[in-house]
């Protein structure tokens, strides 16, 4: 896996999946709401499959 995910794209996904959680939790949305599961994940693991078959990529590159 090569990571495709950098900057503010992991802190958005990361928050964004952490608030559809805990809404979930408190009962305020639906069981959708685990969907945040998914961009939590993929901020914490820096990997998107989704840019991946894009061929996008919002990290720094090394040169």
């Amino acid at each position: 896996m090569k990571t495709n995910v950098g900057g503010i794209d992991k802190i958005a996904r990361i928050v964004v999946g952490l608030v559809l959680i805990v809404l979930t939790l408190m009962g305020t949305i639906g069981v959708w709401g685990w969907i945040g599961v998914v961009p939590l994940a993929t901020g914490l693991f820096n990997f998107c499959p989704v840019y991946s078959l894009m061929g996008i990529s919002t990290c720094k590159t090394k040169r």
